[in-house]
């Protein structure tokens, strides 16, 4: 299915203004819609006046369909909907009398012409299923008057607002919370769902004929207020802007759009939400990450105690061999503090191994050479990998790199790069030297090295990835990684 973007820039002579214009509209039209009980098309005329382009769809949240199908792509010539033409053409709202039949329902249609200063960018069908229409209640009314307030600026031009858009991820929905307020800011219509939310702030008569400005500063204490300048732009519903409230105990997002369907002010629609659970959950949630992170940071202090005590350890023992042995276990538990370090820092269970991996070169390079006779680089990014990858892959490299280090250069000066790609969900590492190289007889299946036997391990069974070892071009030695990323 093609995208607004790709349709406009494929069939029409709108330009980015045009576009941005549009998606503001867009991001608001499910309220429209939802106020209107009816399905929303938006038709932008191709730019050789040969017909309409269906450029986006919604359906109403609060009604029937009148569409099954999507139409998004969708070419009607010229003449083939007479009102897309009319609004069109004489930039105005345009409505049939009789209503279209299709697939045994009967649908009513409006056109409503979409203004920015003084053109007219599309149109937008509005599409109501007549099989759910019944005697409208109070609520349906005031819901359907809102809509043609709202339609009436989008033909005039007045909506959407430039550069308007919520702050809020969760912004409320007409079926959370529908309030109408006058131009004095007085209710005059407020939804069951709506009173329900004043309810739980402690209201106890109804909200209709009350000033709802005055009504939410007498339930909502001034430290759970947001600045009394947003607060009166919204409750007054002469800007539109939202913000979010609370008395501690109950929280609600409240937003606000003016109406002024012929330019002049005449009121404001207020949608609110009850967010107390989600906000709930937010906060248990940031609970839960920090405990997570002080988890991490604990195991990366515990581990360093390890590694410290098998240092002091090694220092005790005179035996080359179990010296250096017990070496090696320092780096490997130092490889895992490093992981743990990093997932301390960050909000979730992602790493960025490129901080890991030049870390672990520092310390691979500090240990075994000590005169700084090995430089190590990183050329290309890991980027972020997930915790569970990054544990084993930072012993692998931390594996890699001491070998090439100890066995690759010994009293010799070189260098050791580290080269990271990712490509189609795999992660590719070359670890190069320009040491001394492989022996002759080496057979990586047949190795007998604790080294190597980790490497391979963490690798083909923890990583589900695939090791290479082989000779440099150039000379030295080059160890190749291949890992899924899933």
């Amino acid at each position: 299915m093609p995208s607004l973007n790709e349709l406009v820039r494929a069939h029409t002579d709108l330009d980015d203004a045009d576009l941005t214009w549009l998606h503001l509209l867009l991001a608001d039209w499910q309220i429209i819609a939802d106020l209107s009980f009816a399905d929303l098309v938006l038709w932008l005329p191709d730019r050789s006046g040969s017909g309409f382009w269906a450029g986006a769809q919604m359906r109403p949240t609060t009604g029937p369909t009148a569409y099954v199908d999507d139409l998004v792509g969708a070419f009607v010539p010229a003449g083939r909907r007479p009102l897309l033409d009319s609004a069109y053409e004489r930039e105005r709202v345009a409505r049939e009398g009789d209503p279209e039949w299709r697939d045994d329902i009967p649908v009513r249609v409006e056109a409503i012409p979409v203004r920015r200063a003084d053109r007219i960018l599309a149109v937008i069908a509005r599409n109501t299923n007549l099989l759910g229409v019944r005697t409208p209640s109070r609520l349906e009314l005031s819901y359907l008057q809102t809509a043609t307030d709202l339609t009436q600026m989008i033909a005039h031009g007045h909506f959407p607002f430039p550069g308007q858009r919520s702050d809020h991820a969760d912004s409320p929905r007409v079926g959370d919370g529908f309030v109408r307020i006058d131009e004095s800011g007085r209710v005059t219509y407020a939804s069951p769902n709506a009173l329900s939310v004043y309810r739980r702030l402690g209201l106890q008569a109804d909200l209709t004929g009350l000033v709802l400005a005055d009504v939410t500063r007498s339930l909502v204490p001034p430290k759970r207020r947001p600045d009394e300048e947003t607060l009166s732009a919204v409750l007054d519903g002469r800007m539109p802007r939202d913000t979010e409230i609370g008395d501690g105990d109950t929280v609600l997002i409240l937003r606000s759009i003016p109406l002024r369907p012929t330019g002049e002010h005449i009121g404001a629609l207020v949608l609110l939400r009850d967010v107390t659970d989600l906000r709930s959950r937010d906060r248990e949630l940031v609970t839960k990450d920090a405990t997570i992170r002080e988890i991490h940071h604990r195991v990366k202090n515990n581990l360093q105690t390890v590694a410290a005590l098998l240092r002091l350890q090694a220092r005790r023992i005179d035996a080359p061999e179990g010296r250096a042995a017990l070496e090696e276990a320092v780096r490997r538990v130092g490889s895992i503090a490093i992981v743990h370090d990093t997932l301390s820092q960050t909000f979730d269970e992602r790493v960025d191994f490129d901080d890991v991996a030049d870390r672990l070169r520092v310390m691979v390079t500090e240990v075994s050479s000590p005169d700084a006779r090995v430089v190590t680089s990183r050329k290309g990014s890991f980027a972020t990998i997930s915790a569970e990858v990054a544990t084993p892959l930072a012993m692998v490299l931390t594996e890699v790199l001491q070998n090439a280090v100890e066995h690759g250069f010994a009293e010799r000066t070189g260098s050791v790069t580290i080269t990271a790609r990712r490509l189609v969900g795999r992660l590719h590492v070359a670890v190069d030297d320009d040491g001394a190289g492989l022996p002759p007889e080496f057979d990586l299946d047949g190795s007998t090295s604790l080294g190597l036997s980790i490497v391979r391990t963490l690798v083909e069974s923890e990583l589900g990835g695939q090791l290479q070892v082989g000779p440099r071009p150039g000379g030295g030695t080059r160890v190749d990684l291949d890992i899924p990323l899933g």
